[in-house]
């Protein structure tokens, strides 16, 4: 029986009914900030709170809000999680093998100073991962390669989840900028000029701002020049790409350019002091001091090394063409059970009721979890692991992240149940109502409320996406300008999206100690998001000539 979601539920009111639906959201900030639950299980009782919630405020049929919960969850497991245990498989080979000590001399040899390594592998190595896979990818690897050369898990952590910001909008290959431009009729390419402008003043930032997180100011400035010359590579190579090529290519390419030019730099300059962890010196000391030929460096990188080549081929439209349209290789539901044409939107998310289509699709080959597995068994041969050992390593990576996939599938349901019920739409057009002219102020936090929810910077597009392009235009404003803030602004939710908590603790080894990085994270997240709110206001009313503007689709 079809049922029409109603934003304004509760006696007619708007803001009467988001501050009730909102309820979850502040229990989900409680129970990890204030409460310190675990992760898994704060995901867990968020979800049936909101299924509660929905089904008593918006009167969604109960086989509706389970279901989407269940839609939510498998894709939470499938590719999501899919990314993160394969991601995490990856390197436990590595080092199973032995040969991650190796990868910890070749780093030490660049440089033994702990703000260089957090450069090359949180900001400029994450880059590349973010452009190829994201998902979580990312996070995941960093910190556990971080951790694999001695930082402590909770700064690694941290670090990794404040440097993974300027790629996101163009990972993976692009896809959250995508979804904008699909959701808005605005063309890819002048969205991805918008972002790219954007992404670009805050990888400038972002590398010495890691720092600071990690060292404080006085230490940081002292690598301040690596920063620069690792900030400065990637905005320049990613501000060209975004401008000329779309938005595809601007994270992969950006981040080998600042790779590169970092390494280039730091075999020629070099902090005046040399800073490390206060319990780690000795280790350091000896790691500096080893020496590895050029063939054994190659032989511990070249897991890292197939990993690229692998996700450069499966980015590609040919190979996905070859695998999606002329074999077929997917898993497909066109029609979720109790879901596809029973939950219509309505005015004014659209013009006149329309069904919320429902389906399931999991690319099981082209999916980055995939090419991540894939890599996994080549590299099993490369450093020739055998089966029996490479079985033992995948159980052992399960059962490492077990409660992070738990947290996964949970929050994921928690986001299409949002989606499904209304809940995000009657938050999006409260905050549009009590904002006005002050839209460009909020439009960003939108987009950070989006990523809270979901975790995924491009499904707060798929959200908010039309809501920001509608409102920007009643307002007199460039639509360009609210869609893309709407990014802008959700990369500053990665921070403390309870996903990528999950992530960042599976990766490091911390499951159980979410709330620790969630009260971290907060503060990082809520400073950068200021700095997001003044460029956005800048380009609203001082300097709208920067961004670009569109005709709009209906």
């Amino acid at each position: 029986m079809p049922w029409n979601q109603n934003y304004a539920a509760l006696n007619g009111s708007l803001l009467l009914t988001a501050l009730v639906v909102a309820i979850p959201i502040f229990f989900l900030f409680w129970a990890l900030a204030v409460k310190r639950m675990k992760g898994h299980v704060a995901g867990l009782l968020t979800l049936a709170i909101t299924i509660v919630i929905s089904v008593l405020v918006y009167r969604m049929p109960v086989s509706a809000a389970l279901s989407a919960s269940a839609l939510g969850m498998l894709t939470g497991l499938f590719p999501i999680g899919w990314i993160i245990l394969t991601a995490v498989f990856l390197f436990n080979l590595t080092v199973e093998s032995g040969q991650f000590e190796v990868i910890k001399g070749s780093i030490s040899s660049l440089s033994p100073d702990r703000r260089i390594q957090a450069l090359l592998i949180a900001f400029s190595f994450s880059a590349f991962m973010e452009g190829v896979a994201g998902q979580g990818a990312p996070v995941a690897v960093a910190a556990a390669m971080l951790i694999g050369l001695g930082f402590p898990p909770l700064p690694a952590a941290v670090i990794c989840l404040v440097a993974n910001t300027p790629p996101v909008p163009f990972g993976p290959v692009g896809v959250p900028t995508i979804m904008m431009s699909t959701v808005t009729g605005i063309p890819a390419t002048t969205m991805a000029r918008a972002v790219g402008i954007d992404m670009a003043l805050m990888a400038l930032i972002i590398p010495f701002f890691m720092v600071v997180v990690m060292v404080g100011f006085k230490r940081a400035k002292e690598v301040l020049p690596a920063a620069l010359v690792a900030g400065i590579s990637y905005a320049a190579a990613s501000l060209v790409l975004s401008t000329w090529f779309g938005p595809e290519l601007p994270a992969i390419t950006a981040s080998v350019v600042s790779l590169v030019c970092l390494v280039g730099f730091i075999k020629v300059w070099q902090p005046k002091t040399i800073w490390n962890f206060p319990d780690d010196a000795a280790n350091v000391t000896a790691s500096s001091s080893a020496t590895h030929t050029a063939g054994q460096v190659f032989k511990a990188w070249s897991p890292f090394l197939i990993l690229m080549v692998v996700m450069g081929i499966w980015g590609t439209p040919a190979f996905k063409a070859y695998a999606e349209k002329t074999h077929h290789w997917f898993l497909a539901v066109p029609k979720w059970p109790g879901l596809d044409g029973v939950v219509f939107k309505a005015a004014p998310i659209v013009a006149k009721p329309a069904a919320y289509a429902a389906s399931y699709k999991w690319q099981y080959l082209t999916a980055p979890g995939t090419a991540m597995f894939l890599s996994a068994l080549l590299s099993m041969l490369v450093l020739k692991i055998s089966p029996a050992t490479g079985v033992r390593v995948f159980a052992k990576t399960f059962m490492q992240l077990r409660f992070a996939l738990i947290t996964l599938a949970s929050v994921i349901g928690l986001g299409f149940l949002a989606n499904y019920s209304g809940m995000s739409f009657t938050l999006g057009l409260a905050l549009a109502v009590l904002t006005g002219m002050a839209f460009p102020i909020f439009s960003p936090i939108i987009g950070l409320i989006g990523v809270f929810l979901t975790g995924s910077v491009t499904s707060s597009a798929a959200l908010f996406g039309k809501l920001q392009q509608v409102t920007a235009i009643q307002l007199g404003l460039n639509p360009v300008l609210t869609t893309s803030a709407n990014l802008f602004g959700g990369v500053m939710g990665k921070l403390i999206s309870p996903q990528s908590i999950a992530v960042a603790c599976a990766a490091v080894g911390l499951v159980g100690k979410e709330t620790d990085i969630f009260r971290q994270t907060l503060k990082y997240s809520m400073i950068l998001l200021g700095f997001v709110i003044i460029i956005v206001l800048l380009q609203a009313f001082v300097i709208p000539w920067t961004l670009p503007t569109a005709p709009v689709a209906g």
